[in-house]
């Protein structure tokens, strides 16, 4: 078994760089086939997402959170603006990295970034499939407010919508 790394050996980083949202593609088209038996169109609707971001990224109201180890990608999430909400999505580890803290922590800074841009809205899409993220998520508020079944992913499943309303 590979030991795992202290939490300070991971670096946050906050600044989008060429090739990042193509690691974030290839990383999640790999590990959903794997871990949920997702197949090729679950990778197609991560990459329309992605180009979607790329098309709009805007600094001033959008945020990444990526994770580094020894100067690879573990870890990722992004924050896009719709409108006055902020849109979670892309949030994934690599197996060996997840359980340390770091999903916590990435979720800390996404309610952090909310609150410095003034969103008191946000919500995410995923599928029940996900126990561990969603048990974190409603840790942080998230509320459970539309399910749908679907087959988008080419296996039948049920998309899940969450959504987190900020006091004023």
């Amino acid at each position: 078994m590979t030991s795992l790394p202290p939490l300070p050996a991971i670096h946050i980083r906050r600044a989008l760089r060429p090739g990042d949202l193509g690691y974030i593609a290839h990383l999640h088209g790999q590990l959903y086939a794997r871990e949920c038996g997702y197949g090729l169109h679950f990778e197609g609707y991560v990459l329309a997402g992605l180009q979607e971001f790329a098309e709009q990224y805007d600094p001033a109201k959008d945020a990444v959170w990526i994770c580094e180890h020894e100067g690879r990608m573990v870890g990722f999430l992004l924050g896009f603006h719709r409108a006055d909400v902020l849109q979670l999505r892309y949030f994934i580890f690599e197996p060996a990295y997840r359980g340390l803290g770091l999903g916590k922590k990435l979720l800390q800074e996404f309610v952090a970034f909310m609150r410095e841009k003034h969103y008191r809205k946000a919500y995410l899409w995923t599928t029940r499939e996900q126990a561990a993220a969603i048990a974190l998520y409603t840790r942080f508020g998230f509320q459970l407010t539309e399910e749908k079944t679907s087959v988008a992913f080419d296996k039948e499943l049920v998309e899940q919508r969450y959504d987190l309303l900020l006091a004023a």
